[in-house]
Formats: C-alpha cells, structure tokens, sequence
C-alpha cells in the first residue's frame, strides 16, 4: 500500500522543473504531439482490478484528515473540515512554513492537538501520505502539483480529495483513474459548484421530470480574474503562467459539474465528443497594458490562451452542452448553469424558470414557489450552519460536510474518479480540438464502457 514515487517521476508527472508550489514553473505543452500521444495511453483496466462504481466507503466513526496545500483555498477549506463533528486533522503540508503554522493555530484553536507539519520541500507531501493516521488526504495546492500529489496519496491506500480541475493532460486523467482502481480508494474532485442551494435544487427538479426529456445545457467559467492574475502573491504566483502555455478551457469544472449531473452523466449517459475555438487574447495584454510599469518582468510573457474558449460538446444520448471559460475580461462573475428540456428551461444568474403553459406568457419566473418542495434535503438540514460558516455563500461547508457525512456511513461518494477524469478533461481536448481548427475530438471513456449503467447520483 505504500509504494513510492520518485522525484523524478513526480516533476515528470507534473511538468515543473524544481520550483515551489507558489511559484512553480510549467513545461511547454505541444498541442498536436502531447494530446496526439495521450489519446493512446488508456491502457486497460489492470489484470484483477475492478471499477470504483458503486464501492462504497469504510465506514469511520472519526474522519483523519490530512491536508496538503494551506494557502488561501486550503484554509479557507480547513476551516470548513474543522466545523463538522468527528473530523481530526492530523496533517498539514505546504512548502512554506508560515502557512503550516497558521493552519495548525487554526486546528488547535479548535480544540485539537498541533497537527503534525510537513514544509521542508517540494515533495515533503510524500511523508504525509506515508502517515498511517490518515483516511483522506485532501489537496489544495496550484494545478501542476495535483496529479502528483493524488497518486502519492492513493498509492499509499489513502481517499484523496482534490482541487479542481483534477488533471490538465488526458494521460493524467487515466493516471487518476487507473491509481483509484488499482488501490481501491476514492479519488474526488471538490468540485464546490454541485453543493450550491439552485444547482440543487434544479437537479431535484430534473429528477421530478418538471423539464421533460433533458436535450440541452449551458456552462462557464467567467469570472474577472485579472486582478488575481496580476498580484504578486498567491494565484498570481503561478495561475497567470498557464495562459501562455495552453490555448484551451483552463478551468472546465464550475460550470460543467452540475450539468454533468443534471444528465446523468457517467450513469446513464456519457460526452462523446466536442469541437472548441478561441477569441484573441487581448483581454490580458490590455490588462498588462494599463496595470503593469515598464520593466517588470511579466512583460516578457507570451499570451496564448484566448480570453474567451468556447466548446460544445454532444453526449452519447443526443444532448447538446456549450461550456465557455473567460477570466481576463471585465465582467459580472456567471456560470450560466443552463438546463433545457421539453417541458421547460432554468437558468441562473439570477436564477429563472419557464415551464410549458406557465401563467405570464413567455416571461421569467423565480423559483420561490418551487423550494418546499424542491430545496435539497441537504440545504435543509445544514443551511443555516452553512450559511453561517461556509465561504461562496455556503457551498463550500455543504461540499465537506456531505464528504465526511458518506465517509462515516459508508456510503458511496457523490462524485467519483470517473466523474473527476470526465470534468477536468475538457482542458485538453479543447486544446487539442481548437490547434486543429476547432476539429471535432472524441472523449475518453473513462468508466470502460459502465457509464451507461444508470444508478443513483449525488445527494
């Protein structure tokens, strides 16, 4: 259960070359060559391997927590685990100690014993997964480490949860997989968005039939980051990097992951493919033009990502989902979070539904009406603690706590590694579809030839 990884395997595996987790740099990716080369590294499942579907939790009356990554999202999330009952957080890891020993105040302050510190390099993560008082490792560190990090976690029989997206490369995304099958652990993605009170809500609405058959749906990402990107601290230390590297949806997960389980996808229905192109990348340069003083070095960047990606992608079933990313423009933050049916459509932002022969005619009408009935059984009995405790309006507390709640009834996760491998891998296959003329690229089945298996999803 403890196999190593090298050093050299893991900055392989994450395309950095021997600088932190705060400022790490990325090896040049080759649209054509790279994506070309991973269609074919799938593999099949290992001799005596079996799929995760369905494998439900151990059952653990205290959840050992270790967290590896405690910036901003990682406390931030720290404090989310720390205000469910029976989680112990009994490891911190991040490469700068002052950080560490911020975490481990917040940990004491909450009436636990000093977690154990782990901050002398880059792969100092190896020593916390070897820790034998430890069920999940959850990891909040910039995109590059998390790959790494996962399979350190999994291969030494631990339940790792991630940041998104959970791999930028369609050989990571088997990667991911393939670890979780192999050592009979959950790898998860902390996709946050599923747990908000609309996306919710809707998906119980969809279950209900009140939208009819499902045939389309809208998602983003568009969120002014451009301030983030610039600072020269924390994202701005590395996020802002991978916009001269990649010309693709560099964060696909927000907006698809509640679509993605408004269709049943992975459980009853799969993408089959997408098509994908980009807009100009002025926005950042424009940014830069009017924020950044002559000689600094971020002058000397290349953007390559366009402000706006927008893909669509079609499902096995016939349905239809266009998915965008824009972070390097002025606007309102929205995920569009659209879903159509022949009966009627919701959209959010601010949240509107139309039903088939509703009173009003053709006009929006809110979702007041339908919340007895509708909210989630979730949001009702922990809304108000997560409002109270949770960061992005309680969504965050909602994510851990339903985490902690399936791992001490040993239940199966709501998100699982197929579901983790399908979100993020439209990063790549929108680079690879927009290098080539915005060509048609097909998507891995991750879940070998299970996604059409229907089964109960999410909370």
């Amino acid at each position: 259960m403890k196999n190593k990884v090298s050093r050299r395997d893991l900055l392989k595996a994450a395309g950095i070359a021997g600088l932190g987790w705060t400022a790490s740099g990325i090896s040049s990716v080759e649209a054509n060559s790279t994506v070309e080369a991973n269609d074919s590294a799938a593999g099949n499942r290992g001799r005596g391997t079996k799929t995760m579907i369905g494998v439900k939790f151990d059952q653990h009356d205290v959840v050992r927590l270790g967290i590896v990554g405690v910036g901003l999202r990682g406390t931030s999330t720290l404090g989310e685990f720390l205000a469910i009952d029976k989680v112990v957080v009994n490891a911190v890891c991040d490469v700068v100690k002052d950080k560490c020993l911020r975490a481990a105040q917040m940990v004491e302050k909450a009436g636990q014993k000093a977690p154990a510190i782990y901050c002398d390099g880059e792969i100092s993560f190896e020593k916390l997964c070897s820790r034998d008082d430890l069920d999940l490792i959850y990891i909040a560190t910039p995109w590059e480490w998390h790959v790494p990090q996962i399979l350190a976690g999994l291969n030494n029989g631990k339940h790792v949860g991630t940041e998104v997206p959970a791999a930028y490369t369609i050989e990571d995304c088997w990667k991911i997989v393939n670890a979780s099958e192999k050592m009979r652990r959950h790898c998860l993605i902390m996709e946050n968005c599923c747990y908000g009170a609309s996306e919710m809500m809707v998906l119980n609405m969809v279950r209900a039939g009140l939208f009819g058959e499902l045939v389309h749906g809208e998602c983003a990402y568009n969120h002014d980051l451009r301030e983030i990107l610039f600072e020269n601290a924390n994202e701005g230390l590395w996020r802002r990097r991978h916009h001269t590297l990649r010309d693709s949806n560099l964060y696909p997960t927000h907006g698809l992951g509640p679509v993605a389980n408004y269709m049943n996808i992975n459980r009853g229905d799969r993408f089959a493919y997408m098509t994908s192109m980009s807009s100009s990348h002025r926005g950042l340069e424009a940014y830069r033009q009017d924020h950044v003083p002559a000689g600094d070095p971020k002058w000397k960047e290349a953007y390559t990502c366009g402000d706006y990606n927008t893909s669509i992608i079609k499902t096995a079933r016939g349905r239809t989902i266009m998915l965008q990313h824009n972070v390097s423009t002025p606007r309102p933050y929205d995920r569009i979070n659209l879903i159509q049916g022949t009966k009627g459509i919701f959209r959010d932002y601010p949240p509107r539904i139309f039903l088939d022969g509703q009173a009003g005619g053709h006009n929006w009408a809110t979702l007041d009406k339908f919340k007895n009935e509708f909210e989630s059984p979730l949001w009702k009995k922990e809304g108000e603690t997560a409002r109270k405790l949770g960061g992005h309006g309680g969504m965050d507390y909602l994510m851990c706590y339903r985490l902690i709640q399936c791992m001490r009834e040993g239940l199966e996760p709501d998100i699982d590694v197929y579901d983790a491998a399908a979100w993020s891998v439209p990063g790549p296959l929108s680079q690879k579809s927009q290098a080539n003329g915005s060509m048609p690229v097909k998507f891995p089945d991750f879940t070998r030839g299970l996604w059409n298996k229907e089964r109960p999803s999410f909370a």
